[in-house]
């Protein structure tokens, strides 16, 4: 019976996943509060939720990094006088294949990069202004999570993310770090997706394992209980007028975002960004992720406005992840790189008086 129950609600995801999205709206001002913004992701969005993270750490106070590893992993050291923008993408590119997923350079005594090189590299951006202060981290808390079973994004490198974050100082009461060894390169789920272990689109693992509870438990403390999502909530709006002034970036046309009604009405609700993983965006998995990564039921009864931005694949960015490795500009860890600056724009679009 169980087995029919998972088959049948599988069966009703992927029909919300393909049915034809609503017209796009505009994003609106909802007087968010600001001070409580949180962010969190998978595989590539893990890489780049710990980069807004860090490049906005006054703004951030709390990051979920699933199958993820530290900041910075993939900038190949000493590339910033390199003058061939091209050239220094491709040495990204390789660290990130070989050195922050996989460990294909260890016959050359390269492994996993060093947590410590990393901070020390995170604090020169600090020092000349290219990030926030790094001292605003201090308070926060964040969730990681790797599985032993994953083949893409491999533990020894999630693990050198709890690295970086206890270089800067990070409590380890702060860092919640959860291990599995049944699940694949994924996003795990309590029922609903496909079976745990299943690997490929569109990365969601039913481990009856109910991951965003556990991330927004952890960022924000104790719960209110679950109410079912409400299909109205779930928006379709354009991205095109918070990235229209910065270098194509890969943002796809549109974005979505789960609104519960009341914080339509009254504000001061959080803000939570999730950013997807490679081939995991609407152009890849269409909804799926949006509705079956589990945000919505917990936004619902918890006063929160979960932001899924999207980015779409593009000529070097052909799986359509987030650039953690540079494609959108030799900056992409800093505040100002566009994507970051762009996913800004929406929160702040957000915590306007409407």
């Amino acid at each position: 019976m169980y087995g029919s129950f998972r088959r049948a609600a599988i069966r009703s995801l992927a029909i919300l996943a393909f049915a034809a999205p609503a017209s796009a709206q505009t994003l609106p001002p909802l007087g968010a509060e600001l001070s409580r913004t949180t962010v969190s992701g998978l595989s590539s969005g893990a890489y780049m939720a710990g980069q807004f993270q860090v490049a906005y750490s006054k703004l951030v106070v709390g990051a979920g990094i699933v199958a993820g590893g530290p900041y910075g992993c993939a900038r190949t050291p000493g590339t910033e006088l390199n003058p061939f923008f091209s050239v220094v993408v491709q040495l990204n590119q390789a660290r990130a294949l070989n050195q922050c997923m996989t460990y294909g350079w260890s016959f050359l005594g390269l492994g996993v990069p060093d947590p410590a090189d990393l901070a020390d590299y995170a604090r020169r951006l600090a020092a000349d202004g290219r990030i926030d202060p790094l001292e605003a981290l201090q308070g926060d808390k964040v969730y990681i999570f790797t599985s032993r079973e994953d083949e893409t994004v491999k533990s020894r490198v999630v693990e050198a993310a709890r690295g970086f974050y206890r270089e800067l100082g990070l409590a380890e009461a702060n860092i919640n770090f959860v291990t599995d060894k049944d699940a694949a390169h994924s996003f795990l789920t309590e029922s609903g997706a496909p079976e745990c272990g299943t690997k490929g689109p569109p990365f969601l693992n039913d481990c009856d394992y109910d991951q965003a509870k556990v991330i927004l438990q952890q960022l924000y403390g104790t719960l209110e209980p679950a109410r079912p999502a409400v299909g109205t909530s779930f928006v379709h709006f354009r991205q095109e007028p918070f990235h229209a002034d910065l270098v194509d970036a890969d943002f796809d046309e549109d974005g979505m975002a789960y609104i519960p009604a009341g914080c339509r009405t009254q504000g001061g609700c959080a803000v939570h960004v999730v950013f997807h993983g490679c081939k995991q965006g609407l152009s890849a998995v269409q909804e799926q992720f949006v509705r079956g990564s589990g945000y919505a039921p917990w936004a619902e009864s918890n006063r929160l406005i979960v932001l899924f931005p999207q980015v779409r694949p593009g000529d070097s960015n052909q799986n359509g992840c987030w650039d953690w490795w540079g494609y959108s500009g030799p900056h992409f860890l800093e505040r100002d790189a566009p994507q970051m600056v762009a996913v800004k724009r929406m929160i702040d679009r957000l915590a306007a008086a409407p």
